[in-house]
């Protein structure tokens, strides 16, 4: 879930808010509330393939593409499941820098961060559902971030080092 910048609906109304009163708790939706929320089904746009160093394929997997400031804002938010052979890439216009978030997101979740030679730059394991104080940043540039369901990496072997290809 990226967490670079906040839309500005988001802004307006969070200004609403505080013009007519109300706290921030009353704001925030409680997690019975979201439970309401349905589920987002999983939309095939791609596929992408994870490669060892050694240039051999080590997992393809179907993906949804996040190229666009709202649905990197959505990311994988009010997922309740996804498969090993499912993920989500987010793309970037230029490399940079990335710090994500899980916000709204019900899964644990692997974070990939590859740089602009579809290098993976940095691992985020298992990050925690709707724990938004975690560190889950790239600490390097990166143009693309890959998520996957928690455990992912570990599961089948991907690392620092390996790379990604993609199609969509």
């Amino acid at each position: 879930m990226k967490s670079k910048k906040i839309p500005l609906f988001i802004i307006a109304g969070m200004l609403l808010a505080s013009c007519t009163g109300e706290t921030k708790k009353e704001n925030i939706k409680s997690n019975e509330s979201l439970s309401e929320i349905p589920e987002p089904k999983f939309l095939k746009e791609g596929e992408l393939s994870f490669i060892g160093k050694n240039g051999n394929e080590i997992r393809k997997i179907d993906i949804e593409i996040a190229d666009d400031e709202q649905q990197r804002t959505q990311g994988l938010m009010y997922r309740k499941s996804m498969a090993d052979t499912q993920g989500m890439l987010f793309t970037f216009d230029k490399a940079e820098p990335q710090n994500f978030w899980m916000h709204n997101t019900f899964i644990s979740l692997d974070l990939i961060y590859v740089n602009e030679n579809k290098e993976i730059v940095k691992i985020r394991k298992n990050a925690e559902p709707l724990n938004e104080q975690q560190d889950l940043s790239s600490e390097k540039n990166a143009q693309y971030v890959v998520e996957v369901i928690g455990g992912f990496c570990d599961k089948f072997g991907i690392s620092e080092g390996d790379k990604i290809s993609f199609k969509h």
